[in-house]
């Protein structure tokens, strides 16, 4: 342990004397002079360089806050005290200041972000996944890892994780689209056809989707489902559940699975998983083959050619057979939209599909690059029916 760090721990105990104290208020220049006892001969820079620690390992993201706070900022990632990362939609960049000074610095914002998420970090459980809510609203999306085994240091992943409130017409502005698709999409929502959004992470899946939601009709209900409430629709009439992580003991999980099943109870119009990632896909696929159309969802999948295999996968998970669970989606989804980002950070639609036959395989019937393909008067055809 530095001098400093020695410092900051024998104000922190004095600080923990007292009762009403917080950092920040009308308590700071307390605070200032507890520093200058314990210390002895202090200058004014050396005060406020304490008071800065004190500020960074007990509120927020401590030093990393400033990146979160940065315009459109997507990722933050630390991959060791002189290694910070920020992301705001246009690539990775390496932060200019120097966040930490050891890995000491780094692995007790890691513990403290865990403890923040109701979760352990410690030698004994050396990862943590969990989320987080900043003053400003947003919710963070926390991962930390402990070295060993990072062999760099103490690893620490931020993904702000931003309410998709965007519709259609404003998505279309940003070239997320063209308007012939923006016209057709408005199509497979009113005729009540269950579909998925695919795309790798940071694509844009959750945009489009949330998009999509406030086309629905108003005089109708939608359970959403979500992992991290991140879907908010302009739609006046929209339940959100959210999925929770067991806690440090062990106790209190509440499974996608889990909420699929009271979904189903609570007379929803449309069921829509915010993101298909497990075993709740059984649950979904019984529900859209039971009454319940016009469901949606999101996978991760970086073409539509990927959808099918993808499907098994998470079906197994669930104990559905390959074969049942290729008569399940031929029987409950229709339209698959692929979205992609580009070099240049832009999210677009990609490619739009139609799953057909049984195995399902997925037939594009429109391309970003070549417009119209062969079957897009069959997806016309099947939203007209």
């Amino acid at each position: 342990m530095t001098g400093r760090d020695d410092l900051v721990e024998r104000v922190r105990r004095r600080l923990a004397e007292i009762p009403e104290y917080t950092i920040a208020g009308p308590v700071e220049s307390d605070t200032a002079r507890i520093i200058r006892q314990e210390a002895g001969v202090i200058s004014d820079v050396q005060v406020l360089e304490v008071l800065r620690q004190l500020r960074h390992e007990s509120t927020g993201a401590g030093p990393l806050e400033h990146l979160l706070a940065l315009d459109g900022v997507t990722d933050v990632v630390v991959n060791g005290p002189d290694a910070v990362w920020f992301d705001t939609g246009d690539g990775l960049h390496r932060a200019d200041a120097a966040a930490f000074a050891s890995d000491g610095d780094v692995r007790r914002l890691a513990t403290r972000l865990a403890a923040l998420c109701g979760g352990r970090l410690d030698d004994a459980h050396p990862f943590v996944d969990g989320r987080m809510c900043r003053a400003d609203g947003t919710v963070v999306r926390v991962h930390a890892l402990l070295s060993p085994p990072a062999e760099n240091g103490t690893c620490i992943s931020l993904r702000v994780l931003r309410q998709a409130t965007l519709g259609l017409d404003a998505l279309a502005a940003r070239g997320t689209m063209p308007q012939e698709i923006t016209d057709l999409l408005r199509h497979i929502i009113r005729s009540r056809r269950s579909l998925l959004v695919v795309g790798g992470t940071g694509s844009g899946k959750t945009t489009l989707l949330a998009a999509l939601l406030a086309e629905i009709s108003h005089r109708e209900r939608i359970v959403c489902i979500e992992d991290t409430a991140e879907l908010h629709p302009a739609h006046p009439h929209v339940v959100t559940l959210v999925a929770r992580r067991a806690n440090a003991e062990g106790a209190g999980e509440i499974t996608m699975s889990d909420l699929l099943r009271q979904a189903l109870r609570m007379r929803p119009d449309r069921i829509v998983v915010g993101e298909i990632r497990g075993a709740e896909v059984v649950d979904l696929l019984t529900a859209l083959n039971t009454g319940h159309d016009g469901g949606a969802g999101t996978v991760h999948a970086n073409s539509l050619s990927e959808v099918p295999a993808r499907l098994e996968a998470l079906g197994a998970l669930g104990g559905l057979h390959r074969t049942a669970l290729h008569s399940q989606v031929a029987a409950a989804i229709r339209v698959v939209v692929s979205m992609r980002r580009s070099s240049d950070g832009g999210r677009r639609i990609h490619q739009i599909g139609l799953l057909e036959g049984n195995p399902v395989t997925v037939v594009p019937v429109w391309d970003s690059g070549a417009g119209k393909l062969g079957g897009f008067g069959a997806l016309t055809e099947v939203l007209d029916e």
